[in-house]
């Protein structure tokens, strides 16, 4: 698969002498600029050898970059490469740029194994045509101060600890308990390098908008921490003097649905706040909680996209939730070793393999969808009454979205 590039333009590795023009081009592409008090505080966390740009006549003007990841799948991981920091500077636009870009990266994953690349789009409308699709979405909700949950047993026996964030006493506590309260839920990425692990905490003056350092709440069971918040409120009065301060929760977890409770019951009970905001899975626990759903103002977006860069790799690292024999058919513009017809069987005990085949494909459907379908949170059935998968054999459409479901929406629940 080749990258091209117009005349004049090429593709290069950036080393770490270079990190500050790398920098300044994501600045020209996201109309933003980090200044040195705030660079201060930032480590840089993508692996060097894995930094690609755009150079023209020896200036950068396009970059990108990929995370090394382990992705949980529906019953299974995968090496997965988390694509991050594209950007082309808008005096080089239309140029195709990007498209080389894309391929590029795409190349490189299949090189070192990598059958699924995934990415949090700050534009939804870019990815879907390079064949990434939207495999999750995340709940936003703004929950009023005071609102009531449903008793669980166990709860007020728990106690909880508000401190400032410290990364020497927090960094590593907060990762091993993000990890066990997510990692088997499609979706979860590790954090794998030393940049983003430090970016769990990291709190530059500059970033806070006018609220207070960043917090941690602590959910104990005894010795043990169960459950964990990162927070920020910030300060408001209304025409009258009435506090009106919001708090932002930045990350959570709880390992049970008692640490859930109190961890949820405190944040939802801070003095002088009036509203607290959080992202989470469209099944987690706190929203399942609450007596009164309608008192929160939701806000559904989506979550990670996931491109299949490998279909039988991508398709055989996860299980299914039935058995199945599903013939494929799979488009694909920018991978040709993707498009053909492919049989997929899935054993009794859901792992699967899968076949090229000259069978008649029954589904069809590009390989965007593919990637939507992968970790068990989009519907077969809905994708294919929108059009988006066609159709052969309609007596499969209930087999193959059953054997695609997973018992947990997938999310990927970082909140950096």
């Amino acid at each position: 698969m080749t990258a091209m590039l117009p005349d004049g333009y090429q593709l290069v590795s950036i080393d770490e002498d270079r990190l500050t023009e790398f920098r300044e081009v994501d600045e020209f592409g996201f109309a933003e600029h980090l200044d040195e008090e705030t660079l201060k505080h930032l480590t840089f966390s993508i692996p060097f050898d894995r930094t690609r740009a755009v150079e023209r006549d020896g200036e950068l003007v396009a970059v990108h970059g990929s995370f090394p990841f382990t992705m949980t799948l529906p019953g299974g991981t995968g090496p997965c490469a988390g694509l991050t920091w594209v950007a082309v500077r808008p005096d080089h636009r239309r140029r195709g740029l990007l498209s080389a870009m894309i391929r590029d990266h795409l190349s490189r994953s299949l090189d070192r194994g990598e059958a699924i690349s995934a990415l949090f789009a700050a534009e939804p409308a870019i990815y879907g045509r390079f064949g990434y699709g939207s495999a999750a979405d995340v709940l936003r909700l703004t929950i009023p101060r005071g609102a009531k949950l449903r008793d669980v047993p166990g709860s007020a026996e728990l106690t909880v600890h508000l401190r400032t964030a410290d990364r020497e006493q927090h960094e590593q506590l907060l990762i091993d308990l993000q990890a066990e309260a997510w990692s088997d839920r499609p979706g979860w990425v590790n954090r794998s390098t030393p940049g983003l692990r430090e970016r769990l905490l990291t709190d530059p003056p500059a970033w806070r908008e006018g609220a207070e350092p960043l917090r941690v709440v602590t959910v104990h069971r005894g010795d043990a921490v169960v459950g964990y918040a990162l927070l920020a409120r910030k300060e408001k009065w209304d025409e009258a003097d009435n506090p009106v301060y919001t708090a932002t929760v930045r990350s959570h977890g709880a390992l049970d649905p008692a640490a859930a409770h109190r961890l949820w019951s405190f944040l939802l009970d801070l003095d002088l706040v009036t509203s607290v905001s959080a992202a989470f899975a469209p099944d987690d626990v706190l929203p399942t909680l609450l007596i009164d759903s309608r008192k929160a103002k939701p806000v559904i977006v989506d979550n990670v996209w996931v491109r299949v860069a490998d279909v039988p790799a991508a398709l055989t690292g996860r299980r299914f939730s039935t058995p199945a024999d599903l013939v494929l058919g799979i488009r694909d513009g920018l991978l040709p070793d993707n498009e053909g017809t492919w049989r997929l069987t899935v054993a009794a005990d859901g792992s699967a393999t899968v076949t090229r085949t000259d069978a008649a494909p029954q589904l069809t459907m590009e390989i965007r969808e593919l990637g939507a379908l992968l970790l068990g949170g989009r519907s077969v059935s809905a994708l294919a009454r929108a059009g988006l998968i066609e159709v052969a054999e309609p007596s499969v459409v209930a087999a193959a979205d059953t054997a695609f479901r997973w018992h947990s929406a997938p999310h990927t629940p970082w909140g950096f």
